[in-house]
């Protein structure tokens, strides 16, 4: 009986452990953003424009052109990125792309989505999707995978009629991640997050009368800071096995010990 309560007891207490590392892993849209995103877009790298998670980022632009936004994405998150693009009335049949690089200006692939999209002709919208692989902490040099920092949206029609060409058009980008959790955690972290320089500004130099040129990092981040470390809800899995662990050695040895122990032969029989 004392060894059923003790493991009663053990089993209520890792419940309680687990509920929380649980929430963890739970999908979120994860909505750092007001609402209120910007409203253009920048046409290279250097002049994206900055929207956080959650936010929709608008923009008015041409068939032919170049849109580029971008996006903090922290580790153990799988963001999905979707784009709208609105069309006039009266146009040909047009392909529109939807590529996501990283701040290393790697693209990305898709693990699924409607990245490229053809709008038949007279359309009035067509959707885009892409749906990233999970942000590492740390990964190989070798490897692509996604690292915390910042992402860059591009958004272009491929292969555009030429009567087409700069015919006037809106488009749509918003995003939102799935937190994946202790699932994606690997053993390493980058020391910073991989935010690289999207400008470049001309100050004074050392001695006065020279120009000294510094990039600016990117001026947003996750709400919460970035979280890129050793700490995952892995270890409180781990430790809940262990504990476990303990528990079934436990119950094991006080088992064979009450099945082992000789009876007691009464005096006198």
């Amino acid at each position: 009986m004392r060894l059923t309560r003790v493991l009663s007891a053990a089993v209520v207490l890792l419940g309680l452990a687990a509920a929380p590392a649980a929430a963890d892993s739970s999908p979120s849209a994860n909505p750092s953003g007001d609402g209120d995103g910007p409203t253009t877009a920048g046409t290279s790298f250097r002049t994206a424009t900055e929207f956080e998670q959650g936010q929709v980022a608008t923009a008015d632009g041409a068939a032919g052109d170049y849109l580029y936004w971008s996006f903090p994405a922290d580790a153990g998150q799988r963001p999905t990125v979707k784009a709208t693009v609105k069309l006039p009335g009266t146009h040909a049949a047009q392909t529109w792309r939807a590529d996501v690089y990283d701040g290393l200006r790697r693209r990305q692939a898709c693990q699924w989505g409607a990245q490229t999209r053809t709008a038949d002709a007279g359309a009035s919208s067509l959707e885009l999707a892409c749906v990233l692989r999970t942000v590492r902490a740390w990964s190989e040099p070798w490897a692509n995978d996604p690292l915390p920092g910042t992402y860059y949206v591009r958004l272009t029609a491929v292969d555009v009629p030429t009567s087409d060409l700069g015919v006037p058009v809106s488009a749509e980008v918003r995003v939102e991640s799935k937190d994946v959790g202790g699932a994606a955690a690997v053993d390493g972290s980058l020391a910073e997050p991989l935010v690289p320089g999207i400008a470049v500004t001309s100050g004074a130099g050392d001695d006065g009368d020279g120009e000294d040129q510094s990039a600016v990092l990117s001026a947003i981040e996750p709400e919460d800071g970035w979280s890129s470390g050793w700490w995952s809800d892995r270890w409180v899995w781990s430790g809940i096995g262990a504990v476990l662990a303990a528990l079934a050695g436990i119950g094991g040895y006080a088992l064979t010990r009450g099945t082992g122990r000789p009876s007691r032969v009464p005096p006198g029989a």
